[in-house]
């Protein structure tokens, strides 16, 4: 029997809840398709904190870099708002997608049929929608140097060098490759140097590509068009903080950020996410939505292991339980049949994973 190491990290807020379902997910599949996960968890944002007085421990660098994938939860909360920046939860999660070299950050935003009357927008225009957000996530404005805060003048420094646009700007092709066979590539070229560098490289990378359309879109342009026809979008190809940005204005296509994963990928182990954050608001409530993380499950064993399959049996599971009217209270009111909490969603999509 193949077997496989996952690291596991719950972070904080209701990253702890989301993951517990998603193993549950990931057990009951494992065993209909023949192979065996073994499970390690790690330290990262404020528990690690709390625990290591640092938000990324040397264990859990050292750690992840012996499993075949990571499944992560959600980090952060107002208990640690107030330390000091490189202290904070966000910047150990910077650390560690840096330290592991995802450099590609994988965001789909699909529109469930089941769901088309979640979104505040009208069903004609989100019908169908099936877009793939290839963000650049170790890069940009979030790295570059020179970096300077003080109480009267402050910067950063948006870098890219070339590698790093060409291999995000590869991954993209090749994804586009297995889908409808067009990028539209977002950037501000018309103002930043470094966005007339990106285009310029993206092009040079597209001529091996003849099969797959290029466009070019400016961000602002790109964040309208996507409320007024993200139809028109297959894969969409940028930096890192203009993928931040986007990627969870596309998730609301959906109508919840609680149903979309993502997948960071790179050079070695991959690490698999929900794109919402860990909501404190409601952490130890059970009325958190864990469908994002089973998806960012479906992911792992998609991207990470190979294990294509498996994979199909989570995304189809999902769709059977929102098929059959099961909702957490995120999509209550959208054709329920009934208000599951994180643990009874959870149980409805590993039944239907397993069969």
């Amino acid at each position: 029997m193949k077997s496989y190491k996952i690291g596991v990290i719950k972070g904080d807020g209701i990253g702890p809840e989301i993951i517990d379902e998603a193993i549950k997910v990931l057990d009951a599949v494992s065993v209909t398709q023949g192979f065996n996960l073994k499970y390690e968890e790690m330290l990262l944002g404020g528990s690690a904190i709390d625990e290591t007085g640092v938000p990324l421990p040397d264990e859990t660098i050292q750690g992840v870099k012996k499993c075949d994938a990571v499944l992560f939860g959600a980090i952060g909360g107002p208990k640690w708002d107030n330390l000091e920046r490189h202290l904070r939860p966000e910047s150990g999660l910077l650390g560690l997608r840096k330290e592991m070299g995802t450099f590609a950050n994988l965001r789909p935003a699909m529109v469930y049929d089941e769901l088309v009357n979640a979104s505040s927008l009208k069903p004609a225009v989100i019908q169908g929608v099936d877009i793939m957000v290839v963000r650049e996530l170790t890069g940009g404005i979030y790295f570059g140097q020179p970096r300077e805060y003080d109480a009267n003048k402050s910067y950063n420094t948006m870098v890219y060098t070339r590698e790093e646009v060409v291999r995000i700007a590869v991954v993209a092709f090749d994804i586009a490759m297995q889908r409808d066979k067009r990028i539209c590539s977002v950037d501000k070229a018309n103002v930043l140097e470094v966005s007339q560098f990106w285009r310029e490289i993206v092009e040079e990378v597209a001529k091996d590509y003849p099969e797959v359309e290029l466009t070019h879109m400016y961000v602002d342009n790109a964040a309208m068009q996507l409320i007024r026809d993200p139809k028109q979008f297959d894969v969409i190809l940028t930096g890192n903080i203009f993928g931040d940005i986007l990627s969870d204005a596309a998730s609301m296509l959906s109508g919840s950020i609680g149903l979309l994963p993502s997948a960071s990928t790179g050079k070695g182990v991959g690490l698999f996410e929900p794109i919402h954050g860990s909501a404190p608001d409601i952490a130890g409530q059970g009325i958190a939505n864990p469908l994002a993380t089973i998806s960012s499950a479906s992911m792992l064993l998609r991207y990470a292991l190979g294990e294509a399959t498996a994979a199909d049996k989570i995304d189809n599971a999902i769709k059977k339980a929102l098929s059959e009217g099961y909702r957490t209270g995120d999509l209550g009111d959208y054709d329920t049949k009934e208000i599951m909490t994180c643990s009874e969603m959870g149980d409805i999509v590993a039944d239907y994973a397993s069969r």
